[in-house]
Formats: structure tokens, sequence, C-alpha cells
């Protein structure tokens, strides 16, 4: 799996933390971890967490990523934004339990996490156990286990009704303001990560109208 960190401008300064305590766990798993930053809060390209949900829907629909780690202070913004786009699933998601559930219940895409609220002394350990829980015990299998067949089938519902009351990405971003979309792609390893990695070839073509 190719996991990528987003990071928004308020909690730059944790992504160096973030992304230590997410390599350590799944990179032994066989996943790869792909850090499109924000690197520092003096990052040239500033990213709102508006952005960081534009920058993970192109990560997630063009196949650039298969899953997206972000959040806030709160991780309230960042998941909204996340959920307002096509085909992502992200859950707010504030210590183990939470990431676990998540992975099984509702088998998303991506998860927001609070960098500033409860974010205190012993805070990179909950991450470490976080991302152990979310990536290390599969996706979809329900929980309890007796609730996986009502659980599965809910998931499908859920995909098919978002498929019906949400456009496709490119529509989404074209109807944006295109200078908002453009910061969003504006990072300093974005164009290195993303031509790489990405497989939808639309998407592609539309991000390349961007830079």
């Amino acid at each position: 799996m190719r996991i990528a960190l987003i990071n928004e401008n308020s909690q730059a300064a944790k992504n160096e933390l973030i992304l230590t305590a997410l390599k350590k766990v799944v990179e032994p798993m066989g996943h790869v971890v792909d850090n499109y930053g924000m690197y520092t809060a003096q990052d040239e390209a500033q990213l709102t967490y508006v952005q960081v949900g534009i920058l993970g829907a192109i990560l997630l629909n063009s196949g650039a990523a298969d899953y997206v780690i972000t959040g806030c202070g709160t991780g309230e913004g960042a998941m909204l934004a996340m959920n307002s786009f096509p085909n992502v699933i992200c859950g707010h998601v504030e210590d183990p339990v939470d990431a676990y559930t998540f992975a099984h219940v509702n088998d998303g895409n991506a998860i927001a996490l609070p960098f500033a609220k409860g974010f205190g002394w012993g805070g990179e350990l909950n991450l470490e156990y976080i991302f152990e829980k979310l990536f290390g015990f599969g996706h979809g299998l329900g929980y309890p286990r007796e609730r996986v067949v009502p659980e599965q089938r809910n998931k499908k519902i859920l995909d098919a009704v978002r498929a019906h009351t949400l456009k496709d990405l490119i529509t989404c971003l074209q109807g944006l303001d295109q200078e908002l979309v453009k910061g969003a792609v504006a990072g300093e390893k974005f164009q290195e990560l993303f031509f790489a990695n990405a497989k939808d070839e639309k998407i592609v073509e539309y991000v390349k109208t961007l830079l």
C-alpha cells in the first residue's frame, strides 16, 4: 500500500514527528510512505485544511496514493474537506480504538487526526498505536466480527449513495477557484511524487494544466 502524509499549515511543524511515527510502524509491514508536506511552517507552499482535501482527493482518485494520513488542529476541518470529494471516505481518529473500528467497520481510505487538541506528552506513542491498529490488522473485516456481513453491505450502500451525490473529481475541481486548486498541488515534492505514481491519465493531464 502507498500511504500519503499531508500536513496543513497550522500543524506543519509536526510533519517530521508524524512521518517518523508512521514510517516506523508501516514500513516493516511492507507499506510505502510518501510525504507531501507541508514540511515546515515556513514552506513557500502553504496548505489550508481545505487544500488538504483537494490534494488528498487528487492523490486517491488518481491512484498516486492508496491511503491518506492527514489532520489539522482538531482533525475536524481536514476530515470535512476530505469527505467533500468523490471516492474519499475519511474518518476522524483520535485513538487506537477509533483507528481499528474505522478500518474494519467503515473501511475507508483516509484518516484525519487532531494534531493540536489533546496532543501532549506521549503524542508520538499514540500516533504509533493508531497506525498499528489502522494498518496492522486488515480492513473491512467487521467489528465485532459477527457484524461483518451487514457492515460490508452498508459500506456498499454508502458507496452507491456517494456515487449518485458526488460528481467526478475533475468536474468538482474545475468548478472551484483554480488558484485554490493550484495552491493544493504547489508543494515542493508534489510533482516528483505524483507523476511517478499517478495512474489515472485524465487526472494527470488535468493536473498538468495547473502547473
